[in-house]
């Protein structure tokens, strides 16, 4: 199932130290760069990449909801052994990734403002923020192509080399920002645009680095003529199924931020304390979440792994050992965040009644991210199989059914703020048991085939 040996804990362990280490890096990139603008520049130049931020989160949604899909396959025809069918997949994903990008960059270069503008852009900072975006749009082919490549390259069981090309990307970042904000070694004073030619010179650097990297180690995706010709002729077949396989993942990721967007609403009618204090406990929940979101993930692939080298019979075992590490650490990690959540949520917020504020709400909400967790393993393991639209329908009635209205009566009633996260848990408590109701009752009933 996979080139890797000993007992599966392990392998699940050596894959998942790398993902969860990128997931946290790719947090800390977004934070590191906000610090960048908003002390070196000012609050007006945050402003404007905000502003910019819900273009580029619906864009991200589409492209990982395409990862997604093509992971899938890649994981299936690695198991299977068939690397020129992992090519065609990877190929045909490229081709896709890459016409969406230059409509993208098209589009969004010639539209810049009209888009900003229809964004609510206050009109201190819409000049700013159109200059900003326009270099981010035009950039967009070579981003999406970074996101495709990093994301594939785990279908095949590596994350090694995805981490090392996301430290290099936020490496050149981080030494470019300030350089050109500030005009160092000769450079340009750029302001805010500083932001966006960093970020692309930080995934141009990555995508030249694999090209050359993944040839001299002859990886199993390392450019060749058998992928380049899946990218000048793309399998229009393999890419509806793609497509098929990915549209549900990016359209659950859409409708999560719509429901986030309402909950911030919420949070506001209680005043700037509680909306501090939803920030802080945004960050500590987040970082709670990535095992559990990677231990989903590992989940998948192996699964799919398995299903491409035509091995059921693992896929019970694959789900257990995810189960209990998700058990073991996300469990672990809940458990010291209760133990030291006031020095935790001291790490963001300073006045002692707001991080008070901030620790009970986090005991409400805390326990569930297991559930969660437990509740992400049993969907990602069906989606291995092609099985999508069934756990993004549950997880999407979870959120407009329980977390939505549940936020909204419970935030009336006499627990008031606290309402808000106990609506949280409820969502994560029932998508557990809706996921694992039809993993157990429907799913392991159904005849599990390759889907390539």
């Amino acid at each position: 199932m996979n080139s890797q040996t000993g007992p599966l804990w392990r392998r699940f362990v050596v894959f998942l130290v790398p993902l969860m280490a990128s997931n946290i890096l790719q947090a800390l990139s977004g934070t590191i760069n906000s610090i960048y603008v908003g002390q070196m520049i000012g609050v007006e130049a945050l402003a404007a990449i905000a502003t910019f931020f819900p273009i580029m989160f619906f864009l991200m949604s589409f492209i990982i909801g395409l990862s997604a899909g093509s992971t899938i396959l890649i994981g299936q025809a690695w198991g299977a052994r068939n690397i020129d069918k992992v090519k065609q997949v990877t190929g045909t994903t490229l081709a896709a990734t890459i016409t969406l990008g230059l409509v993208v960059a098209l589009l969004g270069g010639l539209f810049t403002e009209q888009i900003m503008t229809v964004l609510g852009a206050p009109e201190n900072i819409l000049p700013v923020s159109v200059g900003y975006a326009r270099i981010v749009l035009v950039g967009m082919p070579g981003f999406f192509i970074f996101l495709v490549v990093t994301s594939v390259l785990r279908g095949v069981g590596d994350t090694v080399t995805p981490l090392f090309s996301l430290i290099l990307s936020m490496s050149v970042g981080a030494l470019l920002t300030p350089a050109l904000i500030l005009g160092w070694f000769g450079l340009p004073q750029l302001g805010v645009n500083a932001a966006a030619w960093a970020m692309i010179a930080g995934f141009l650097s990555v995508l030249v680095f694999l090209f050359f990297y993944m040839r001299i180690r002859n990886m199993p995706l390392a450019p060749d003529h058998v992928l380049l010709r899946a990218m000048i002729r793309p399998d229009f077949r393999l890419l509806g199924l793609i497509l098929k396989l990915g549209v549900p993942a990016g359209l659950q990721m859409v409708i999560s931020s719509i429901a986030g967007i309402v909950v911030i609403g919420l949070v506001n009618r209680f005043g700037s304390d509680a909306t501090a204090a939803y920030g802080a406990l945004g960050q500590v929940m987040s970082y709670v979440q990535f095992p559990a979101m990677s231990i989903g993930i590992a989940a998948s692939i192996f699964g799919a792994q398995a299903i491409g080298a035509r091995q059921m019979n693992q896929l019970n075992a694959i789900t257990r050992t995810a189960l209990l590490l998700n058990l073991l650490i996300t469990g672990g990690l809940v458990l010291l965040a209760y133990l030291f959540s006031q020095h935790l949520v001291a790490l963001f917020i300073t006045d002692p009644k707001v991080i008070e504020l901030t620790e009970s709400l986090l005991h409400v909400v805390l326990w569930s991210i297991v559930l969660f967790g437990w509740g992400v393993v049993f969907s990602g393991i069906m989606r291995a199989s092609g099985t999508v639209y069934a756990p993004m329908i549950l997880s999407l009635a979870c959120i407009l059914f329980i977390e939505l209205p549940g936020a909204i009566w419970l935030s009336q009633t006499e627990l008031g703020l606290r309402g808000i996260w106990a609506a949280y848990a409820a969502s994560f408590s029932m998508m557990l048991v809706l996921q694992a109701a039809w993993y157990h009752f429907v799913w392991k009933k159904k005849k599990i085939e390759a889907l390539i």
